[in-house]
């Protein structure tokens, strides 16, 4: 599968793309965040596109990979919630925008997705903006990162 929108292809990568993202990752907490994505995938096969990692490629660009998202595992209670981020080079033109928006309306044309859920540190200014940007309102709460925000699904 692999959403696209005006800019970019968004998709659902294997495990061995995800093996292959953690051997060379040098970050020790997107290290982590990473291995506990495909242990997702492998414990649960049927749902694994609920825990993979999703490469954000620019068109024209392939297998060039501007930054990748991520659901945090199936939809639970209706809400599935979501993780992003960016290469360097590649902030500021608005694809996290355009990613996150086709994620989300990709999300909402599944059985029992009512609302997405996402959460930032409170001085990622820059995360915050994607989120308002693409309809997200603040949940008023605070989770492990800091402030939620949540976007429901509109039509049924």
């Amino acid at each position: 599968m692999k959403l696209e929108t005006e800019r970019l292809f968004v998709y659902p990568v294997e495990n061995g793309t995800m093996r292959e993202l953690i051997n060379n990752e040098t970050d020790a907490q997107l290290k982590q965040a990473y291995s506990e994505m495909l242990e997702g995938c492998l414990k649960d096969p049927e749902n694994r596109i609920w825990s993979a990692v999703w490469f954000i490629e620019p068109k024209g660009s392939p297998g060039v990979i501007a930054g990748d998202l991520s659901f945090k595992g199936p939809p639970d209670d209706g809400a599935v919630e979501i993780g992003y981020g960016l290469r360097e080079g590649f902030c500021k033109k608005g694809y996290m925008t355009e990613a996150v928006k086709a994620v989300c309306g990709w999300a909402f044309s599944q059985n029992g997705v009512l609302r997405v859920e996402a959460e930032t540190d409170p001085d990622n200014l820059a995360s915050q903006k994607v989120l308002a940007s693409c309809g997200f309102a603040p949940a008023g709460t605070y989770g492990e990162e800091g402030p939620r925000f949540t976007l429901e699904r509109t039509s049924p």
